[in-house]
């Protein structure tokens, strides 16, 4: 697809309530509208098209950034061209569109440790964001998550507020994912309580982490549980075949007569 044919599309499938519900979500860009699914549906038919990523972020449309970075090729951005993209995320579904993106390169450790440190809300929520997926996908190490949650327990409450969010939820895949610190993870939680984080005119809620951990934890079990039950049993070993007796022939009744 080009980019003509993929605005054309966005611009067709745009509607004015989902553009308002964008708006509500502080979205800083010109908007048409566009659900999620509909995006997915142009994600399944372009694929990974890296150029047509790059020409649909530069117009500036928020609809058309967020299906820039699912279509976008991770590994093609440089640190710079990253960089710049977070810069101008803006808003909360911008600002997780950025990190998801960046969480599937196999330098997002770094990105996410880069990132948490920025001034901004956005920027540093995006770090952590980062840091999320990282812990989901196995690849952060015990001794930094520990740090991590030490830090969080710290600093949560003194964050900015799209920070504290992104840091709660930081939280929550440490403890969710990596079960070794689990029982840290929810001493954490209970330490820093309730976390308050403004969401505008949304809908959204601030997850408890406590509550939320426990669940994952439990559905973990639930799954782990369910595996072992599914494995194929042995089959049971076939009993030797029962041997025979041999059947003695019966003695025939005479037929001579006796004289």
């Amino acid at each position: 697809m080009d980019l003509d044919t993929v605005l054309s599309t966005l611009r067709e499938k745009g509607k004015p309530n989902t553009a308002k519900t964008y708006a509500r979500h502080g979205a800083k860009d010109p908007t048409l509208g566009v659900s999620y699914g509909d995006l997915d549906k142009l994600v399944k038919a372009i694929k990974q098209d890296h150029a047509l990523a790059l020409v649909l972020w530069a117009t500036g449309i928020h609809d058309a950034r967020v299906l820039a970075t699912k279509i976008a090729d991770p590994e093609a951005f440089t640190a710079d061209q990253l960089d710049a993209w977070l810069a101008v995320a803006l808003d909360y579904v911008i600002e997780g569109a950025v990190a998801t993106l960046a969480a599937r390169r196999k330098d997002a450790l770094s990105i996410g440790l880069r990132w948490i440190e920025l001034p901004g809300e956005f920027a540093s929520a995006a770090g952590w964001f980062v840091l999320s997926g990282v812990a989901a996908r196995g690849d952060l190490p015990e001794k930094e998550a520990a740090r991590l949650l030490k830090r969080i327990e710290k600093n949560i409450h003194g964050a900015q507020n799209r920070t504290r969010y992104g840091m709660n939820g930081a939280l929550i895949s440490i403890g969710g994912y990596i079960e070794s610190l689990r029982p840290q993870a929810l001493e954490a939680a209970r330490v820093i309580g309730k976390v308050e984080v403004d969401h505008g005119e949304t809908n959204c809620k601030t997850p408890d982490a406590a509550e939320y951990i426990a669940k994952m934890a439990a559905h973990q079990a639930k799954r782990a549980g369910g595996a072992k039950s599914a494995a194929p049993r042995a089959a049971p070993a076939k009993k030797a075949p029962a041997k025979k007796t041999a059947v003695k022939d019966k003695p025939r009744a005479s037929t001579s007569r006796g004289a």
